[in-house]
């Protein structure tokens, strides 16, 4: 009787959830090696052209397909995480390219270009958790590849993303901070959008909460969002003091006119005055607050982008 070969059905990729976050995407893996997985850290290393994501977009890949993150706008995971899953079997890194000059004709990326994915099989889940850690205290942090040695670590450089030598940088930022200051329908309406975009949002108002709780840092962009300049300087005070990679208030010209005229009385030089943005937002003709959420938090997200 002659024996039949064991047909082992092959694994199909699946997605987890849906996130483009890098802290999403280091805890999935981080918390799957360390509940016995394998897993692979997908990432952007290389941009031929377009590309849907920036450097250093993550995916994270388990051993038994599901996977989470993006490398490109969802036309390309599904194969990476079955390259992922193969070097995982393996136990070998790999780089795969897609698009423009990939052999993989039948994976045509909708911009056109070309982009190079490193697939690293994850050892050791500290320098995935020292990333965590770092970010939850609302501090830099940055992963070190080096695919000649097939090592991730956890790297004390601020340098942004992308190549150095023979090692390629990940660069992470903490999520931004939106403070929100005033007593108007315009601070309860953002509030809501910046949450729903992500943001860690904090309100002021004067009366329930105080200035030091705010925790202006680099990553925290500020909107004064005041009808009356009076009511803003308090707020300004301690802004001014801090670094917060956006500061805006609402009003018109003529009001920023008279908000630059009482800070010069109250000894403020122009360099600090010429930080804050008035009229606030992208578009200054917002006279709704939803209008003006929007156009004020697409001027923060600008702003966040513009400084990597």
């Amino acid at each position: 009787m002659q024996g039949f070969a064991t047909v082992i059905d092959p694994i199909v990729p699946a997605r987890a959830f849906m996130t483009d976050d890098a802290v999403d995407v280091l805890r999935f893996a981080a918390d799957a090696l360390e509940s016995g997985h394998g897993v692979a850290l997908a990432t952007l290393v290389d941009i031929r052209g377009g590309s849907a994501r920036p450097l250093g977009s993550h995916m994270a890949i388990r051993d038994d397909g599901l996977y989470c993150g993006f490398v490109s706008g969802g036309c390309t995971e599904a194969a990476v995480a079955s390259e992922a899953v193969q070097a995982i079997e393996n136990g070998c890194d790999r780089n795969l390219l897609l698009g423009e000059g990939s052999p993989f004709f039948d994976i045509v990326l909708p911009c056109g270009g070309g982009i190079t994915i490193a697939i690293h099989v994850v050892r050791d889940s500290v320098p995935l958790r020292g990333v965590l850690l770092e970010i939850g205290g609302r501090r830099h942090a940055s992963l070190r590849y080096v695919p000649a040695q097939q090592t991730l670590s956890l790297a004390s450089v601020t340098e942004p993303t992308g190549w150095y030598g023979d090692g390629f940088i990940t660069h992470y930022r903490p999520q931004v901070r939106v403070v929100l200051a005033g007593r108007s329908i315009e601070v309860a309406v953002a509030a809501k959008v910046a949450a729903a975009a992500g943001y860690d949002v904090r309100c002021y108002d004067g009366s329930t909460n105080v200035l030091d709780d705010l925790a202006i840092d680099q990553d925290t962009a500020v909107a004064l969002l005041y009808h009356d300049i009076e009511f803003e300087l308090l707020v300004l005070a301690k802004v001014l003091r801090s670094e917060p990679f956006y500061i805006g208030a609402l009003g018109s010209t003529r009001t920023h006119a008279r908000r630059t005229e009482r800070l010069r009385e109250l000894g403020y030089s122009q360099v600090d005055i010429a930080r804050i943005k008035s009229p606030i937002g992208i578009f200054n003709k917002a006279r709704d607050a939803h209008s003006l959420a929007l156009s004020v938090l697409a001027d923060v997200a600008a702003g966040r982008i513009l400084i990597g």
